[in-house]
């Protein structure tokens, strides 16, 4: 069953990065772009290691925010900008908080942070129908 949204409504959601997510991910998505899944390759980008898929980081806001909402039907539109990776063993956390209703439409924005309080993604919008 859907849930009725109101201004100011917020949700968390943890997600951890084990050493086996990208190459989940990879499977998934088809992305096997070595910075994910060969750790050799990842500490020759600079990256100190394999990194999360960027998409895989924002799959898990959006299902923050469906986990809240009870229901997928309603995601509308999606926005972020990509600011620090996840690497292997990190726990990003994402808060979600509904600042606005309107034409239809609720708007979460959405923080998340690695266990150090990193921003792993900025300026994360979902909206969703109401």
């Amino acid at each position: 069953m859907s849930k009725q949204l109101s201004v100011g409504d917020t949700f968390t959601h943890v997600r951890e990065c084990d050493k086996y997510r990208p190459i989940y991910y990879a499977a998934a998505s088809g992305d096997f772009n070595p910075i994910h899944i060969d750790p050799d390759a990842g500490k020759a980008a600079g990256l100190g290691g394999p990194i999360l898929q960027g998409l895989c980081t924002l799959s898990w806001a959006v299902e923050g925010v469906v986990n809240h909402v009870k229901d997928a039907t309603r995601i509308a539109k999606v926005k972020v900008r990509f600011s620090r990776p996840v690497m292997i063993d990190d726990t990003v956390t994402y808060v979600g908080k509904v600042t606005a209703i309107e034409n239809g439409k609720a708007v979460f924005e959405i923080s998340a942070k690695n266990q150090k309080g990193d921003d792993v993604l900025k300026g994360a919008v979902v909206e969703v129908r109401v």
